[in-house]
Formats: structure tokens, C-alpha cells, sequence
């Protein structure tokens, strides 16, 4: 799953946006039937790495992926992994999407 968002701030005050609320951005969001846990994130110069955790009831998988901060946009990338078969893209794309958005204004 790719999501590219355009933004009018500065690279800096993105970047610290994303790393202040990126808990946030993915723990407990609504509109997904699925809880998410981050288990790992690190910043390399403006591409942040993450590795979360997905849980629907027993099942429980994998979702690796980078979130890319430049001056014009930030661009999520995850693999959403056994989830792809689950939760149709198209809704995780939306209300991360979303998330995102509202993390920029």
C-alpha cells in the first residue's frame, strides 16, 4: 500500500509532526476492524522505518513499511502483508490517508 500526501510545511515541521504523533496516526484508528501496535520505528534522515503489529481477534500478523517526508509531500509505504486479504486496501489507503492529512494541518 502507497499513500502520498502533499503538504505546504516545511520538511522540519513535518517531520517532528510525524515522530510527535505517529503512535497516534496508527494505534486505535477508527475505521479499521483490525487493533494496531507499533513495535519499532527509527528515523534515517527523513525516512522514518516502522514495524507494527496487526490484531483481529486471534490472528495477529506482521506490517513493516517507511514513511518518506520531503518538501513537497509524505509518502506512506507499508505491507500490509496477510491484511491485503482481509481489509480491502482501498479503506486502509482512506483511513490512513485521513490520519495523515489531519496530522499536517
Amino acid at each position: 500500500m502507497r499513500i502520498t500526501i502533499s503538504h505546504n510545511s516545511s520538511k522540519a515541521e513535518v517531520i517532528k509532526a510525524v515522530d510527535r504523533s505517529f503512535d497516534d496516526l496508527f494505534e486505535g484508528a477508527p475505521g479499521l476492524p483490525v487493533r494496531l501496535l507499533v513495535k519499532q520505528r527509527s528515523w534515517h534522515g527523513s525516512v522514518l522505518t516502522f514495524s507494527l503489529t496487526a490484531k483481529w481477534g486471534l490472528l495477529s500478523t506482521p506490517i513493516e513499511g517507511t514513511v518518506t517526508v520531503t518538501d513537497q509531500d509524505v509518502t506512506v509505504e507499508a505491507d500490509l502483508g496477510m491484511l491485503r486479504g482481509l481489509i480491502p486496501e482501498k479503506l486502509a489507503r482512506e483511513v490512513i490517508g485521513n490520519r495523515v492529512k489531519g496530522l499536517l494541518r
